[in-house]
């Protein structure tokens, strides 16, 4: 059985103010590397036998700080990166309330492709086959995945057999692990779902 730990990347001064997506350039703020660090430390105890990340920089740099305790290098994986939001990246995130695809987003996500990007339904898709590589790659052992909210979000409603238009009632809050098993011939099992070294934090990212 492959045990995934999705954890999604810490914050930055951009969290909760814009849509960052592919930008380049974003690292954690001060804030953040906190954050991942009291990541690391809940998770310095699993036999984690690789690390892998997107490959923009947020999480790159929280994926280094998980996997210091393991003495390990990340490996990226572009499938596990960002939304691709066309048009959408890097705008602020008020702005971007008032525009009539806002609540197509929020209430029904599978009809959504970004202006200019990717739908999130591709997203899914590809989030899904890379963490299948993962599992089969890694068919008994721990790894951990480090991503973004929206991916992370899809892919537990994918192995909790939610509808993608549900998917926005989960919360991943930043530096947050979400653990999966997954084994060949067996139903997948979601373990845990929003664990955090600190106190929980709700609402939209």
């Amino acid at each position: 059985m492959a045990t995934i730990v999705l954890v999604r990347h810490a914050t930055t001064a951009a969290t909760g103010k814009r849509l960052g997506g592919w930008t380049p350039g974003v690292h954690l703020d001060a804030a953040g590397v906190g954050q991942a660090e009291r990541t690391a430390a809940l998770l310095a105890e699993l036999p984690v036998a690789a690390v892998y990340a997107s490959p923009l920089e947020r999480t790159q740099e929280t994926a280094k700080l998980v996997a210091r305790p393991h003495g390990l290098r990340v490996r990226t994986r572009r499938d596990l990166g960002e939304v691709d939001y066309g048009d959408w990246t890097d705008k602020p995130l008020g702005q971007l309330r008032r525009r009539k695809l806002w609540p197509v987003i929020q209430h029904t996500p599978s009809r959504v492709t970004f202006p200019g990007g990717e739908s999130i339904r591709a997203m899914q898709a590809r989030a899904v086959e890379a963490v299948e590589s993962l599992a089969a790659d890694h068919a008994d052992e721990t790894v951990v995945a480090v991503s973004h909210a929206d991916v992370i979000k899809a892919l537990l409603a994918h192995f909790l057999g939610m509808p993608l238009d549900a998917f926005q009632r989960l919360v991943v809050s930043p530096a947050s692990a979400s653990v999966l098993h997954l084994a060949d011939g067996h139903a997948p099992v979601v373990a845990a779902c929003n664990l955090t070294a600190g106190p929980l934090q709700g609402g939209r990212p």
